[in-house]
Protein backbone atom coordinates (compact mmCIF):
# COMPACT_ATOMS: atom_id res chain seq x y z
CA UNK A 1 0.00 0.00 0.00
CA UNK A 2 1.16 3.55 -0.73
CA UNK A 3 -0.71 5.10 2.22
CA UNK A 4 -1.73 3.27 5.40
CA UNK A 5 -4.62 4.49 7.58
CA UNK A 6 -4.75 2.92 11.06
CA UNK A 7 -7.85 2.49 13.20
CA UNK A 8 -7.29 1.55 16.86
CA UNK A 9 -9.37 0.86 19.97
CA UNK A 10 -8.76 2.76 23.23
CA UNK A 11 -10.93 0.35 25.17
CA UNK A 12 -13.16 -2.68 24.70
CA UNK A 13 -16.42 -1.54 23.05
CA UNK A 14 -18.35 -4.10 25.16
CA UNK A 15 -16.95 -3.73 28.69
CA UNK A 16 -14.81 -0.58 28.42
CA UNK A 17 -11.68 -2.44 29.61
CA UNK A 18 -8.61 -0.45 28.56
CA UNK A 19 -6.05 -3.26 28.94
CA UNK A 20 -6.34 -4.51 25.35
CA UNK A 21 -3.63 -6.76 23.91
CA UNK A 22 -2.94 -6.26 20.14
CA UNK A 23 -3.51 -9.40 18.01
CA UNK A 24 -1.55 -9.09 14.77
CA UNK A 25 -3.21 -12.03 13.01
CA UNK A 26 -6.65 -10.64 13.78
CA UNK A 27 -6.17 -7.43 11.79
CA UNK A 28 -8.61 -6.61 9.02
CA UNK A 29 -7.34 -4.73 5.97
CA UNK A 30 -9.59 -2.98 3.48
CA UNK A 31 -7.89 -1.78 0.28
CA UNK A 32 -9.18 1.16 -1.74
CA UNK A 33 -7.88 2.80 -4.90
CA UNK A 34 -8.35 6.58 -5.11
CA UNK A 35 -7.19 9.39 -7.34
CA UNK A 36 -4.70 11.86 -5.93
CA UNK A 37 -6.08 15.37 -5.56
CA UNK A 38 -3.78 16.46 -8.40
CA UNK A 39 -2.95 13.33 -10.42
CA UNK A 40 -1.00 15.35 -13.00
CA UNK A 41 1.84 17.60 -11.87
CA UNK A 42 3.04 20.61 -13.87
CA UNK A 43 6.85 20.78 -13.75
CA UNK A 44 8.69 24.05 -14.38
CA UNK A 45 12.22 23.48 -15.70
CA UNK A 46 14.20 26.67 -15.12
CA UNK A 47 17.45 27.25 -16.99
CA UNK A 48 19.15 29.91 -14.88
CA UNK A 49 21.01 32.77 -16.58
CA UNK A 50 24.36 34.21 -15.47
CA UNK A 51 26.52 37.19 -16.41
CA UNK A 52 30.16 36.45 -17.15
CA UNK A 53 32.28 39.53 -16.47
CA UNK A 54 35.27 38.05 -18.28
CA UNK A 55 33.37 37.34 -21.50
CA UNK A 56 31.13 40.34 -20.99
CA UNK A 57 28.09 38.27 -21.99
CA UNK A 58 25.18 36.33 -20.51
CA UNK A 59 25.37 32.55 -20.16
CA UNK A 60 22.39 30.25 -19.57
CA UNK A 61 22.33 26.69 -18.21
CA UNK A 62 21.32 24.09 -20.79
CA UNK A 63 18.10 22.13 -20.59
CA UNK A 64 18.41 18.33 -21.09
CA UNK A 65 18.07 17.37 -24.76
CA UNK A 66 15.43 14.74 -23.88
CA UNK A 67 13.37 17.46 -22.20
CA UNK A 68 13.35 19.50 -25.40
CA UNK A 69 12.23 16.41 -27.30
CA UNK A 70 9.41 15.78 -24.83
CA UNK A 71 8.01 19.29 -25.06
CA UNK A 72 4.98 20.30 -22.99
CA UNK A 73 3.91 16.73 -22.15
CA UNK A 74 6.20 14.31 -20.32
CA UNK A 75 6.85 10.71 -21.42
CA UNK A 76 4.51 8.93 -19.01
CA UNK A 77 1.60 11.27 -19.78
CA UNK A 78 2.43 11.07 -23.50
CA UNK A 79 2.18 7.28 -23.33
CA UNK A 80 -1.05 7.45 -21.37
CA UNK A 81 -2.60 9.86 -23.90
CA UNK A 82 -1.67 7.51 -26.74
CA UNK A 83 -3.09 4.55 -24.87
CA UNK A 84 -6.38 6.35 -24.12
CA UNK A 85 -6.70 7.57 -27.72
CA UNK A 86 -6.19 4.10 -29.17
CA UNK A 87 -7.80 1.80 -26.62
CA UNK A 88 -10.78 4.03 -25.91
CA UNK A 89 -11.60 4.94 -29.56
CA UNK A 90 -11.68 8.54 -28.31
CA UNK A 91 -12.04 11.66 -30.40
CA UNK A 92 -9.62 14.48 -29.64
CA UNK A 93 -12.40 16.59 -28.10
CA UNK A 94 -13.44 13.74 -25.79
CA UNK A 95 -9.81 13.13 -24.85
CA UNK A 96 -9.34 16.84 -24.23
CA UNK A 97 -12.35 16.93 -21.88
CA UNK A 98 -11.13 13.86 -19.98
CA UNK A 99 -7.68 15.35 -19.41
CA UNK A 100 -8.95 18.83 -18.53
CA UNK A 101 -11.96 18.06 -16.35
CA UNK A 102 -10.86 14.68 -14.99
CA UNK A 103 -7.10 14.99 -14.57
CA UNK A 104 -6.46 18.73 -14.54
CA UNK A 105 -4.32 18.97 -17.67
CA UNK A 106 -5.80 21.63 -20.02
CA UNK A 107 -4.32 20.69 -23.41
CA UNK A 108 -5.65 21.81 -26.79
CA UNK A 109 -6.81 19.31 -29.40
CA UNK A 110 -3.95 20.43 -31.63
CA UNK A 111 -1.45 19.63 -28.88
CA UNK A 112 -3.08 16.25 -28.32
CA UNK A 113 -2.75 15.45 -32.03
CA UNK A 114 0.98 16.25 -31.81
CA UNK A 115 1.32 14.04 -28.72
CA UNK A 116 -0.39 11.10 -30.43
CA UNK A 117 1.88 11.56 -33.43
CA UNK A 118 4.89 11.33 -31.09
CA UNK A 119 3.54 8.04 -29.77
CA UNK A 120 3.07 6.79 -33.31
CA UNK A 121 6.68 7.66 -34.15
CA UNK A 122 7.86 5.90 -31.00
CA UNK A 123 5.99 2.73 -32.01
CA UNK A 124 7.31 2.71 -35.59
CA UNK A 125 10.66 0.98 -34.85
CA UNK A 126 8.78 -1.65 -32.83
CA UNK A 127 6.14 -2.28 -35.50
CA UNK A 128 8.49 -2.63 -38.49
CA UNK A 129 10.53 -5.61 -37.17
CA UNK A 130 7.31 -7.51 -36.51
CA UNK A 131 6.16 -6.80 -40.07
CA UNK A 132 9.53 -7.92 -41.46
CA UNK A 133 9.46 -11.14 -39.42
CA UNK A 134 6.20 -12.41 -40.91
CA UNK A 135 7.68 -14.40 -43.85
CA UNK A 136 9.79 -16.50 -41.45
CA UNK A 137 6.95 -17.63 -39.18
CA UNK A 138 5.84 -21.27 -39.10
CA UNK A 139 2.16 -20.68 -38.31
CA UNK A 140 -0.15 -17.79 -39.08
CA UNK A 141 -3.85 -16.90 -39.12
CA UNK A 142 -5.00 -14.24 -41.58
CA UNK A 143 -8.19 -12.23 -42.08
CA UNK A 144 -9.25 -8.84 -43.40
CA UNK A 145 -12.03 -6.29 -42.96
CA UNK A 146 -12.99 -2.96 -44.46
CA UNK A 147 -11.42 0.32 -43.36
CA UNK A 148 -12.76 3.83 -44.02
CA UNK A 149 -10.47 6.69 -44.92
CA UNK A 150 -12.10 9.96 -46.05
CA UNK A 151 -14.77 8.14 -48.02
CA UNK A 152 -12.36 5.61 -49.56
CA UNK A 153 -12.71 1.91 -48.86
CA UNK A 154 -9.43 0.38 -47.73
CA UNK A 155 -8.73 -2.98 -46.10
CA UNK A 156 -7.32 -3.82 -42.70
CA UNK A 157 -5.37 -7.08 -42.82
CA UNK A 158 -4.49 -9.00 -39.67
CA UNK A 159 -1.74 -11.62 -39.60
CA UNK A 160 -1.56 -13.42 -36.28
CA UNK A 161 1.21 -15.75 -35.15
CA UNK A 162 1.35 -17.61 -31.80
CA UNK A 163 3.57 -14.89 -30.30
CA UNK A 164 2.65 -11.65 -32.07
CA UNK A 165 0.04 -10.08 -34.36
CA UNK A 166 0.51 -7.52 -37.13
CA UNK A 167 -2.13 -5.19 -38.63
CA UNK A 168 -1.65 -3.68 -42.06
CA UNK A 169 -3.95 -1.28 -43.93
CA UNK A 170 -3.86 -1.69 -47.72
CA UNK A 171 -5.79 -0.28 -50.66
CA UNK A 172 -6.43 -3.78 -52.01
CA UNK A 173 -7.99 -7.04 -50.89
CA UNK A 174 -6.09 -9.06 -53.51
CA UNK A 175 -3.40 -11.71 -53.19
CA UNK A 176 -0.81 -9.04 -54.05
CA UNK A 177 -1.02 -7.84 -50.43
CA UNK A 178 0.02 -11.29 -49.22
CA UNK A 179 2.80 -11.43 -51.80
CA UNK A 180 4.12 -8.09 -50.55
CA UNK A 181 3.87 -8.99 -46.85
CA UNK A 182 4.85 -12.67 -46.88
CA UNK A 183 6.81 -12.93 -50.16
CA UNK A 184 6.54 -15.99 -52.42
CA UNK A 185 9.13 -17.88 -50.35
CA UNK A 186 6.94 -18.18 -47.24
CA UNK A 187 6.51 -21.80 -46.09
CA UNK A 188 4.15 -21.24 -43.16
CA UNK A 189 0.98 -23.09 -42.31
CA UNK A 190 -1.73 -20.49 -42.96
CA UNK A 191 -5.18 -20.51 -41.40
CA UNK A 192 -7.87 -18.45 -43.12
CA UNK A 193 -11.18 -18.63 -44.92
CA UNK A 194 -11.61 -19.76 -48.53
CA UNK A 195 -11.58 -16.25 -50.05
CA UNK A 196 -10.19 -16.10 -53.58
CA UNK A 197 -7.15 -13.98 -52.61
CA UNK A 198 -5.89 -16.76 -50.33
CA UNK A 199 -6.48 -19.41 -52.98
CA UNK A 200 -4.52 -17.34 -55.50
CA UNK A 201 -1.63 -16.90 -53.06
CA UNK A 202 -1.46 -20.59 -52.13
CA UNK A 203 -0.96 -21.43 -55.81
CA UNK A 204 2.16 -19.24 -55.95
CA UNK A 205 3.83 -19.78 -52.57
CA UNK A 206 4.94 -23.07 -50.93
CA UNK A 207 2.53 -22.67 -48.02
CA UNK A 208 0.30 -25.21 -46.27
CA UNK A 209 -3.30 -24.11 -45.88
CA UNK A 210 -5.98 -24.69 -43.25
CA UNK A 211 -9.31 -23.34 -44.46
CA UNK A 212 -11.58 -22.30 -41.60
CA UNK A 213 -13.79 -25.19 -40.56
CA UNK A 214 -16.19 -22.83 -38.77
CA UNK A 215 -16.95 -21.09 -42.07
CA UNK A 216 -17.67 -24.46 -43.66
CA UNK A 217 -20.02 -25.42 -40.81
CA UNK A 218 -21.96 -22.15 -41.18
CA UNK A 219 -22.21 -22.75 -44.92
CA UNK A 220 -23.50 -26.29 -44.39
CA UNK A 221 -26.09 -25.10 -41.87
CA UNK A 222 -27.36 -22.61 -44.43
CA UNK A 223 -27.53 -25.33 -47.10
CA UNK A 224 -29.30 -27.74 -44.74
CA UNK A 225 -32.16 -25.22 -44.38
CA UNK A 226 -32.72 -25.02 -48.15
CA UNK A 227 -36.25 -25.39 -49.48
CA UNK A 228 -34.90 -27.97 -51.91
CA UNK A 229 -34.99 -31.41 -50.21
CA UNK A 230 -31.95 -32.67 -52.17
CA UNK A 231 -29.82 -29.65 -51.27
CA UNK A 232 -30.95 -29.76 -47.63
CA UNK A 233 -30.20 -33.49 -47.40
CA UNK A 234 -26.70 -32.88 -48.77
CA UNK A 235 -26.05 -30.27 -46.08
CA UNK A 236 -27.37 -32.48 -43.27
CA UNK A 237 -25.23 -35.45 -44.36
CA UNK A 238 -22.07 -33.41 -44.21
CA UNK A 239 -23.02 -31.78 -40.91
CA UNK A 240 -23.49 -35.25 -39.42
CA UNK A 241 -19.98 -36.16 -40.52
CA UNK A 242 -18.52 -33.06 -38.88
CA UNK A 243 -20.45 -33.75 -35.68
CA UNK A 244 -18.88 -37.19 -35.63
CA UNK A 245 -15.48 -35.55 -36.09
CA UNK A 246 -15.92 -33.29 -33.07
CA UNK A 247 -17.34 -36.11 -30.94
CA UNK A 248 -14.14 -38.00 -31.68
CA UNK A 249 -11.99 -34.96 -30.81
CA UNK A 250 -13.75 -34.69 -27.43
CA UNK A 251 -12.84 -38.35 -26.75
CA UNK A 252 -9.19 -37.85 -27.61
CA UNK A 253 -7.90 -38.55 -24.09
CA UNK A 254 -9.75 -41.89 -24.04
CA UNK A 255 -8.02 -43.28 -27.12
CA UNK A 256 -4.51 -44.32 -28.02
CA UNK A 257 -2.75 -41.71 -30.21
CA UNK A 258 -2.51 -44.06 -33.21
CA UNK A 259 -6.19 -45.04 -32.86
CA UNK A 260 -7.27 -41.41 -32.57
CA UNK A 261 -5.25 -40.42 -35.65
CA UNK A 262 -6.59 -43.33 -37.72
CA UNK A 263 -10.20 -42.50 -36.88
CA UNK A 264 -9.66 -38.80 -37.64
CA UNK A 265 -8.38 -39.65 -41.09
CA UNK A 266 -11.22 -42.11 -41.66
CA UNK A 267 -13.88 -39.49 -40.84
CA UNK A 268 -12.10 -36.99 -43.09
CA UNK A 269 -12.04 -39.45 -45.98
CA UNK A 270 -15.71 -40.35 -45.47
CA UNK A 271 -16.64 -36.67 -45.38
CA UNK A 272 -14.78 -35.86 -48.58
CA UNK A 273 -16.24 -38.87 -50.38
CA UNK A 274 -19.78 -37.78 -49.52
CA UNK A 275 -19.06 -34.09 -50.11
CA UNK A 276 -17.66 -34.47 -53.61
CA UNK A 277 -20.62 -36.39 -54.97
CA UNK A 278 -24.10 -34.95 -55.16
CA UNK A 279 -26.98 -34.93 -57.60
CA UNK A 280 -28.31 -31.71 -56.11
CA UNK A 281 -27.76 -28.38 -57.85
CA UNK A 282 -27.48 -24.82 -56.61
CA UNK A 283 -25.41 -24.19 -53.48
CA UNK A 284 -24.78 -27.91 -52.99
CA UNK A 285 -23.23 -28.28 -56.45
CA UNK A 286 -21.08 -25.17 -55.91
CA UNK A 287 -19.80 -26.46 -52.57
CA UNK A 288 -19.18 -29.95 -53.96
CA UNK A 289 -17.08 -28.48 -56.76
CA UNK A 290 -14.99 -26.50 -54.28
CA UNK A 291 -14.49 -29.51 -52.01
CA UNK A 292 -13.31 -31.59 -54.94
CA UNK A 293 -10.47 -29.08 -55.36
CA UNK A 294 -9.80 -27.86 -51.82
CA UNK A 295 -11.50 -30.44 -49.60
CA UNK A 296 -8.38 -31.74 -47.88
CA UNK A 297 -7.32 -28.17 -47.04
CA UNK A 298 -10.17 -28.02 -44.52
CA UNK A 299 -8.56 -30.89 -42.59
CA UNK A 300 -4.90 -29.88 -42.47
CA UNK A 301 -5.15 -29.72 -38.67
CA UNK A 302 -5.39 -33.52 -38.63
CA UNK A 303 -1.82 -33.88 -39.88
CA UNK A 304 -0.53 -30.53 -38.50
CA UNK A 305 -1.71 -30.56 -34.86
CA UNK A 306 -0.21 -27.11 -34.13
CA UNK A 307 -2.73 -25.34 -36.39
CA UNK A 308 -6.27 -24.55 -35.25
CA UNK A 309 -9.13 -25.91 -37.40
CA UNK A 310 -10.83 -22.49 -37.31
CA UNK A 311 -9.68 -18.93 -37.98
CA UNK A 312 -10.95 -17.62 -34.64
CA UNK A 313 -7.54 -16.19 -33.68
CA UNK A 314 -7.54 -13.68 -36.54
CA UNK A 315 -11.27 -12.98 -36.36
CA UNK A 316 -11.11 -12.12 -32.66
CA UNK A 317 -8.21 -9.76 -33.30
CA UNK A 318 -10.25 -7.92 -35.95
CA UNK A 319 -13.19 -7.24 -33.64
CA UNK A 320 -11.37 -4.31 -32.06
CA UNK A 321 -10.78 -2.79 -35.51
CA UNK A 322 -14.43 -3.18 -36.48
CA UNK A 323 -15.53 -1.46 -33.26
CA UNK A 324 -13.02 1.33 -33.86
CA UNK A 325 -14.29 1.81 -37.43
CA UNK A 326 -17.88 2.15 -36.27
CA UNK A 327 -17.08 4.60 -33.48
CA UNK A 328 -14.44 6.77 -35.13
CA UNK A 329 -15.61 6.48 -38.76
CA UNK A 330 -12.06 5.60 -39.86
CA UNK A 331 -8.97 7.69 -40.55
CA UNK A 332 -8.01 10.81 -42.49
CA UNK A 333 -4.87 10.04 -44.42
CA UNK A 334 -1.75 7.91 -44.27
CA UNK A 335 -0.62 9.29 -40.90
CA UNK A 336 -3.84 8.09 -39.29
CA UNK A 337 -3.52 4.72 -41.00
CA UNK A 338 0.00 4.29 -39.63
CA UNK A 339 -1.21 5.17 -36.14
CA UNK A 340 -3.89 2.45 -36.36
CA UNK A 341 -1.48 -0.14 -37.75
CA UNK A 342 1.10 0.49 -35.07
CA UNK A 343 -1.20 0.88 -32.08
CA UNK A 344 -3.38 -2.12 -32.96
CA UNK A 345 -0.28 -4.25 -33.48
CA UNK A 346 1.33 -3.26 -30.17
CA UNK A 347 -1.97 -3.57 -28.28
CA UNK A 348 -2.79 -7.07 -29.55
CA UNK A 349 0.79 -8.35 -29.25
CA UNK A 350 1.17 -7.07 -25.69
CA UNK A 351 -2.02 -8.87 -24.75
CA UNK A 352 -0.72 -12.07 -26.36
CA UNK A 353 2.51 -11.81 -24.41
CA UNK A 354 0.88 -10.88 -21.10
CA UNK A 355 2.34 -7.36 -21.02
CA UNK A 356 0.75 -4.12 -19.88
CA UNK A 357 -0.16 -2.19 -23.03
CA UNK A 358 -0.01 1.23 -21.38
CA UNK A 359 3.27 0.55 -19.59
CA UNK A 360 4.89 -0.79 -22.77
CA UNK A 361 3.83 2.31 -24.74
CA UNK A 362 5.26 4.53 -22.00
CA UNK A 363 8.56 2.62 -22.19
CA UNK A 364 8.60 3.04 -25.97
CA UNK A 365 7.96 6.79 -25.66
CA UNK A 366 10.67 7.15 -23.01
CA UNK A 367 13.18 5.36 -25.25
CA UNK A 368 12.20 7.54 -28.21
CA UNK A 369 12.67 10.79 -26.27
CA UNK A 370 16.06 9.67 -24.91
CA UNK A 371 17.32 8.31 -28.25
CA UNK A 372 17.66 4.84 -26.67
CA UNK A 373 16.98 1.42 -28.17
CA UNK A 374 13.20 0.82 -28.19
CA UNK A 375 11.74 -2.19 -26.39
CA UNK A 376 11.07 -5.19 -28.64
CA UNK A 377 8.07 -7.47 -29.06
CA UNK A 378 9.86 -9.99 -31.26
CA UNK A 379 9.88 -13.52 -29.80
CA UNK A 380 13.27 -14.53 -28.45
Amino acid sequence: ADVVHEYRLDCCPACADQSLVPVVKGQQIHYQYELAERPIVLHAHQAHAYWCATCDTMRRASLPSALRQEGLVGPRLTGLIGYLKGSGHLSYTTLQALLDEGLGAPLSTGMLAKVVDKVSQALAPIYQPLLDALPDQERMNIDETGHKDQGRLLWTWVLGTPSFTVFHIASSRSSQVLEDLLTLECEAVLGHDCFSAYRAYMKKAPVTVQFCLAHLIRELRFISESTSPHIAAYGRRLLDQLKALFRLIHRRDQLKPETFQRRLEQIRDDFLQKARRTQAGGAAATLAKRLRTYGRDYFTFITCPDIEPTNNLAERALRFCVIDRRITQGTRGRKGQQWCERFWTIRQTCRQQGRSVCRFIQQAVQASFQGATPPSLLPT
